[in-house]
């Protein structure tokens, strides 16, 4: 059944035209994931089909008896009423109590928030999330959701993934993480130069079939199409899940990838960052640390002892205030421990991005503004100009003489990062850095950051970043620990829908793993056993980070030797001989494994 029509419909503010004669229809069912750059008319599209704003020309047409449930961007709440009347409509606790569905909506979206509390007390992520608990609790033929994981953590991201394809309401949704993309659509709308394309499939499959366009009418310009391959390659070398929503043959799609090296040369890049930051970045030592200062807020880290080395790509993972931003923090120095000590290797030269964006002088111009800090600077084999990496994140001839005072709150975090990498950093710390991006510049920060060799600690809700781009994850799960997660952010989830962290011994040394660095043998962190001192504790755990980074090492070795003889299918000579080498190196992995857990046991993890 058709819900809404749109016949040769058109809308522009100004001179440019963001919707030009498009002509689609929304049926029953039907799961639609929105993209395009930022400013390219997602909104526009998505207010013209729910009939909030009226073209310039064409026709909407809507089902009779149609109901819309919208979630934009900003929201209409009465800032004297309770949250509880906000969401459930005044009704009495008896009558929705016994509802499943309406308490499991409000469990994951609202949990910790008072639902007696006047909507003029909450903060800007309580209030969306008050506003998205609303609507998925009204009966509706047809939601629209422009970006509805703004604000919240990666549990409940996945949480709202699995809730809204188990609904049988037909989905359209605006949003710029990836993973939710491929998680509930089923087809893609791409907003580009006034025109809407369509593809089958989740964000995977819009690559893929994106790619396969470029590759027959072979007109893509280059540089976009090394960023599509590279794009490709880690889809296609991730977990399985990520290429099983096409519904297309993907062969020739395969061509394009044949002779595409990995997205990181892993090996090269940790060599790299040991010449630049020699054989320590962070030594933390009997850490304990709570978020609001000493013995104040919530405990973060609890006489934890923890190594960070040089090329670790790391993704930090935990509900929100669990203490991400304030282990950045301790790590940049801006605040101190409760007690333990901190070793900051000598040649650190950090970069921090946090959530806050710092002091611009509104009267300069963008270009000026990054190149007070410097005009050039080499990221990986590389020399970029100041001009060139703002045209990498988005800032396209003109723009880059834009006053500062006129950019949004999006441009100026980007601002921000380019200016931090303009420094040449050997250490990055990232908070929420994908904030307000869309999807094309992502795809260009991730390609930067392969090439950037250093240390980098990333908080982001991201999934689909975070996997991309950090070799290991690490969670905060509330118990004073560091804990590594072999698993990647599925673990994370399995560890807190069972009630917290597995004992170290459940973590397995995992030869593959989902955006956590393929090989790598990780655990929680535990205090020690009574039996050993500080200075033999600290030895111990410096030797489990060194083995853990030589596991790293073997796992993109392992990596490599599977490509190669993927292309070597049909020289049965030169296969031998990487099957021999790929024996060589799982009997080298299983002797280090072994090393680790010998460790590991001496350490009672």
């Amino acid at each position: 059944m058709n819900l809404v029509n749109l016949e040769s419909v058109s809308h522009s503010y100004g001179p440019k035209p963001l919707l030009k004669d498009v002509s689609l229809g929304i049926e029953a069912g039907d799961r639609i994931g929105v993209v395009g750059r930022n400013g390219g008319g997602k909104t526009t599209l998505i207010s013209v089909i729910a009939g909030d704003l009226k073209p310039n020309s064409g026709r909407v047409t809507h089902n009779r008896g149609l109901h819309v449930g919208t979630l934009s961007q900003g929201d209409d709440l009465d800032p004297a009423r309770s949250v509880a009347d906000i969401v459930l409509g005044g009704r009495a606790e008896h009558e929705w109590a016994g509802d499943a569905g309406v308490r499991e909506i409000l469990a994951n979206l609202l949990g910790d928030i008072d639902l007696t509390a006047p909507a003029r007390s909450l903060s800007g992520g309580e209030r969306r999330r008050t506003a998205l608990a609303r609507l998925l609790i009204g009966e509706h033929d047809l939601i629209i959701l422009d970006e509805p994981t703004n604000h919240l953590d990666i549990e409940a991201i996945d949480w709202l993934a699995r809730h809204l394809s188990a609904r049988k309401t037909a989905l359209l949704v605006v949003t710029h993480d990836r993973w939710f993309l491929d998680a509930v659509s089923t087809r893609t709308w791409e907003v580009v130069d006034g025109a809407v394309e369509r593809y089958e499939g989740g964000y995977a499959a819009y690559v893929l079939a994106k790619a396969e366009r470029a590759r027959i009418a072979a007109a893509s310009e280059a540089r976009r199409q090394n960023l599509m391959r590279k794009e490709i390659a880690w889809l296609r070398r991730g977990p399985p899940a990520r290429t099983s929503k096409p519904k297309f043959r993907i062969d020739a799609a395969q061509a394009l990838i044949a002779d595409e090296p990995p997205v990181r040369e892993s090996v090269e890049l940790v060599k790299f960052a040991a010449a630049r930051l020699g054989r320590t970045v962070y030594d933390l030592e009997d850490v304990t640390l709570h978020a609001g200062g000493p013995g104040q807020g919530p405990l973060v880290l609890d006489h934890c002892t923890w190594q960070f080395g040089p090329g670790d790509r790391i993704g930090l993972i935990g509900v929100n205030g669990s203490g991400k931003s304030s282990l950045l923090r301790l790590l940049a120095d801006t605040v101190q421990p409760d007690s333990g000590k901190i070793v900051r290797g000598k040649t650190v030269r950090l970069a921090h991005l946090s959530q806050e964006l710092a002091e611009l002088d509104p009267t300069r111009r963008v270009l000026e503004t990054v190149e007070e800090i410097r005009k050039f600077v080499q990221v990986g084999k590389k020399e970029w100009t100041a001009s060139q990496l703002l045209e990498r994140l988005g800032f396209k001839g003109e723009a880059q003489w834009k006053v500062v005072g006129d950019l949004s709150g999006g441009e100026r975090r980007r601002l921000q990062l380019l200016r931090l990498l303009m420094d040449d950093p050997n250490v990055l710390l990232l908070d929420e850095p994908t904030n307000d991006l869309d999807i094309e510049t992502l795809n260009e920060l991730e390609d930067l950051l392969d090439g950037w060799p250093g240390t980098l600690i990333l908080v982001s809700h991201d999934r689909y970043f975070l996997e991309r781009v950090a070799d290991r994850c690490v969670a905060l799960l509330g118990d004073g620990r560091l804990s590594m997660l072999p698993g990647g952010v599925d673990e994370y989830l399995q560890r807190r829908a069972s009630g917290g962290a597995l004992s170290a011994r459940a973590a397995s040394v995992s030869g593959t793993g989902t955006g956590s660095g393929a090989g790598a043998a990780s655990a929680t962190a535990p205090a020690a056993e009574p039996g050993l001192s500080a200075k033999e504790e600290r030895e111990l755990r410096k030797e489990l980070s060194r083995l853990e980074r030589q596991l790293d090492k073997l796992g993109a070795r392992e990596a490599k030797l599977h490509d190669s003889m993927a292309g070597a299918a049909a020289d049965y000579g030169r296969l031998a001989e990487l099957d021999a080498e790929l024996k060589a190196v799982h009997a080298e992995k299983d002797t280090v494994e072994a090393e680790w857990l010998e460790v590991a046991e001496r350490l009672g993890e």
